[in-house]
Formats: structure tokens, sequence, C-alpha cells
């Protein structure tokens, strides 16, 4: 283990965010931990730095996950369960599965970020969560010095959240994720625009391949690629309000999308209230919104991580304002 000083995490994070850290370190060796443990400072772990917005100098150490495997963890007709070390990239890892006709996170592809983060955010796109196929995670507890599993129940999975985002936040490491992953695929493409973009794509036969490159297909339309403008991809998450709220809101917005989440619960795109309140493609020397999706915040070039969560708070302060709903920030900010 090699211990760094002054290091810039300006490669480390999607943003390309120029802060400095005290100290920094590679993680690829599990073994590793309880060293780093025994270390006197405060401990942050970077995966793809897709999801952080990095808003002054890290103090402390950061450790930057590279554990990496992927392995069958059992089998039966139906199912194989893959255990995945928290630093494999979570693409590779989707298109791992695709590969091998496994289903159940195909709808995932082009997240970018590692596997740790997946039940730490309980990561989602096109009807899909992460927590559908989750089985259990393995993780260091810094306070007891000791490995734990939970299984997906004690994970206390909800909408972009999870327990290591809640109580266990700064105090467990994830480092391998169990996936349950299906031989005998049930397709999702109800959701957003995935049945046409099968349709262009002249898909005749349904296949988790066909989703997973679709999907892509969409990504890759609606959102910018971090290594060509620097962002986090989805900077808000979708709010959820009461039925009596969305009929409200409806009857002076007649052309408002919404997702059915129960009897008395709906969604609501909060790309489309951001663009609504007139933030799509706004720019101010390096910063703005995206030109495509209102939902990611960009830096053009130099823009410090401080502007981009003042800037998150001007749209926030906008969306009250016109629609009273309170959106919530997705990203994690150091």
């Amino acid at each position: 283990m090699q211990l760094l000083q002054n290091i810039s995490l300006q490669p480390y994070n999607t943003f390309g965010i120029d802060v400095t850290a005290e100290y920094f370190t590679e993680l690829k060796d599990i073994n590793e931990l309880a060293e780093l443990t025994s270390l006197p400072y405060e401990k942050h772990i970077l995966g793809g730095g897709s999801n952080i917005l990095l808003t002054q100098p890290v103090n402390g150490l950061v450790i930057h996950n590279q554990l990496k495997g992927i392995a069958v963890e059992n089998e039966d007709d139906d199912y194989v369960w893959l255990r995945v070390q928290s630093g494999e990239i979570w693409h590779d890892l989707v298109m791992h599965t695709v590969e091998q006709g496994l289903g159940g996170i195909e709808n995932l592809a082009l997240i970018p970020g590692t596997v740790g983060a997946s039940p730490m955010q309980n990561i989602g796109a096109y009807g899909v969560e992460a927590k559908d196929t989750i089985e259990s995670v393995t993780f260091w507890y810094w306070n007891e010095k000791k490995f734990l599993t939970y299984s997906n129940r004690d994970c206390e999975f909800g909408y972009r959240d999870s327990i290591f985002k809640q109580i266990l936040k700064d105090k467990a490491f994830i480092t391998s994720v169990v996936y349950r992953l299906s031989k005998r695929p049930k397709y999702n493409t109800s959701y957003g625009a995935i049945e046409q973009e099968l349709e262009s794509m002249g898909v005749q036969e349904l296949s988790v391949k066909a989703i997973a490159y679709a999907v892509m297909s969409i990504r890759k339309s609606k959102l910018p690629d971090p290594k060509i403008i620097g962002n986090a991809g989805s900077f808000f998450k979708n709010p959820t309000i009461s039925r009596t709220e969305y009929d409200i809101l409806l009857d002076h917005n007649p052309e408002l999308p919404s997702y059915k989440v129960s009897d008395n619960l709906v969604k609501i795109p909060a790309g489309w209230l951001i663009e609504q309140c007139g933030w799509k493609g706004y720019r101010i020397d390096d910063m703005g919104v995206h030109g495509k999706q209102a939902l990611v915040l960009v830096n053009y070039g130099n823009a410090k991580g401080n502007e981009l969560w003042q800037l998150s708070g001007e749209i926030l302060s906008s969306v009250k304002e016109r629609f009273g709903i309170e959106l919530e920030r997705e990203v994690q900010v150091w």
C-alpha cells in the first residue's frame, strides 16, 4: 500500500473538478483494509467518481477503490448468482451479463460508476433498480474492524437510497455485491423510449443484448459524455408526490408527464420541472445546465464545485416557487 500526499482529484471525478486530497491511496487488496483502518485519518471512499461534487480540498485519506473480480457464487436451472468486487466498472458488469444472456440489469447499461455504488445509490433507470437483482452486500465495518454481509432486506433500499447512505454512511466500505440474474429473462421495455428505439433498430426478437444496446443508444443521445463535458449524470432525483398534489398541478399544467408509483403516489420527471423553469441550456462562464437534459449540470472547463452547488440551489428554489415541489440533489457532496 502506498500513501501519496497532496494529489489532485481532477482525474478521479467525472465533473473534472480540480481539488486536492490530503492523502490518497489505491486499494487493490481487501487484506489492506485492516491496515488502512489503523491510520489516524478521516477516510473517504472514491469509486468511479461519477456521483460526487467536490466543493473543497479533501482533508484526510481518499481511498480509490480498485477491487476487481467477477465470479459465479451459485447457479440453478433459473438463476446465476454472481459475486462482483466493488471496484469493477458497472457498465463492464452489465455487458458481461448481457454477453452471457443473463437478465436483470440490461436496462441499467451505460450508467457510469462502479459496482460499489449500485447498492449505495440503488441505481436505477428505465423501470429497473439495482435492488431488483441484489441478493446481498458485503462490507468492511470501520468501527468494528470486520466484514459484515447484509441481505437485500437489510440494505433498506429506497428510491436512490439505502442504509449505506443513511445510518451506515461513512461507517461501511462496500467490498462486494452478489447479484441474482435470470437465465430466463423477463424483458422490461415499457419505460421511456425503449420500445421505439428497438423498433428503429429493426429488432425482430427481444433479447437482453438488444435492450442493453437500445438503452445505450438512448442515453448517448440525451446525456453528455463526461470525457468531453464534465458532469455527474442526473444531479436531481425525480420527486414523488401525492395523487391529490398531482391532480392540482395537472389542472394548471395539462401536459405534465408522470409515472404511477401506487394508487396514492405519482412520480414526476425532475428534468421536465427544471426545463419549464427555463434552465435547460443555461450557461454562465464554465458551468451550466445541459442543452438536451435539464437534469444534468455540466462543467465546460474550469467551473468550481461550490459554484455548481450554488447553481443547483437556484434551480431548487425556482422549481419550488413555480410548482411547490422540493427537489432533492442526487449527487454526494464532499
